[in-house]
């Protein structure tokens, strides 16, 4: 088996991105091709999982063949096609896996499965080549909040996790609730800038039971509770205030149990993957943070933050190293653990 110039032909479609990359030995990015749903199904304020489907459907092979294109390299140069099975929308995954099976079997190459998660840890190793496990990762994202420990390439350990919902997810309800719309996050952001982060004060919850772990059910209702009030009283709400107040309600405790757990394994090296990572606020937050307790500092251009098929391609990469291949009875799995 080649242990050089390894070059992965890398497929995500787990939610409304349909994607396929190129990335060589792990590190370097040759193509990396993103059709984004957005558009689609921002008139329905969320992802509609059958729509997201059908789309998949019908670009998948036209996103390959730019990503081939882009990285000036036909199938013969791909060493091995890998493609994220979960977790993620099971129909969305489906079309992926299907896709993947099929170049798999036809070319003769290794398959390889990648944890979605996976893949976002791993963005941060296409920009940062100095960064090597140990270090710790906060991932946050539409579906997910934890916080994991992230031990050698193939041994992550998952120290915390949301008990409601996640970090996005509670940016897009929110968002949704003030009339700002889908997708919520950067809508969030934006609107936060032009808002006092101290003119409202939502809780920042506890959990009783563990440190580390993240409840964002709480202020999501208090944000409702305001706004029903306030209606009830005929009060005008601030939109960029309430925006601004929420976001840092939200970010502070992200950044709090992260530096938290950093400095409780005594772990230098700290980073951020999923789509929330490139929020402003949290960035630069965290960024202060852990300047002032010295720690160091990774997260990704906002490009892999989002999903994409490049963070793929670098965790399949560590995959192939060990042999970690899969055979064609790979299924989708949407609610797969890390």
């Amino acid at each position: 088996m080649k242990k050089n110039n390894i070059k992965i032909l890398a497929i995500e479609s787990s939610c409304d991105e349909t994607a396929a990359a190129v990335v060589e030995d792990g590190r370097k990015v040759l193509s990396n091709i993103i059709s984004s749903q957005i558009d689609l199904h921002t008139i329905y304020g969320g992802v509609v999982p059958e729509i997201a489907s059908r789309k998949h459907i019908e670009n998948i092979n036209l996103v390959i063949r730019d990503a081939l294109k882009e990285a000036n390299v036909t199938f013969d140069d791909i060493d091995a096609i890998a493609v994220t099975y979960g977790p993620g929308l099971v129909g969305a995954l489906l079309v992926g896996v299907g896709e993947a099976k099929a170049l798999a079997y036809g070319l003769k190459k290794p398959l390889i499965g990648v944890h979605h998660i996976k893949g976002h840890v791993f963005a941060n190793l296409i920009e940062h080549e100095n960064l090597k496990p140990p270090f710790v990762c906060l991932i946050v994202s539409g579906g997910h909040t934890e916080i994991a420990i992230v031990k050698d390439y193939n041994d992550f350990e998952i120290v915390a996790a949301t008990r409601d919902d996640a970090a996005g997810e509670a940016f897009d309800k929110v968002a949704r609730s003030v009339g700002l719309g889908y997708p919520g996050g950067p809508k969030i952001d934006r609107a936060a800038k032009l808002g006092n982060p101290f003119a409202i004060e939502f809780p920042k919850a506890r959990v009783n039971d563990s440190k580390y772990d993240f409840s964002f059910s709480g202020v999501k209702s208090a944000v409702l509770n305001y706004q029903n009030k306030a209606n009830m009283t005929g009060e005008k709400i601030n939109v960029n205030d309430l925006a601004a107040s929420f976001q840092r309600a939200v970010v502070e405790v992200l950044v709090e149990h992260t530096v938290t757990v950093a400095k409780d394994y005594n772990i230098k090296n700290v980073a951020m993957a999923g789509g929330v990572a490139s929020n402003t606020a949290l960035r630069s937050l965290m960024e202060g943070k852990c300047s002032e307790e010295g720690l160091k500092l990774h997260f990704p251009s906002p490009v892999y933050c989002t999903d994409n098929a490049a963070m793929i391609g670098v965790a399949a990469y560590y995959e192939y190293l060990n042999g970690n291949f899969k055979d064609l009875a790979l299924n989708a799995v949407p609610n797969l653990e890390l």
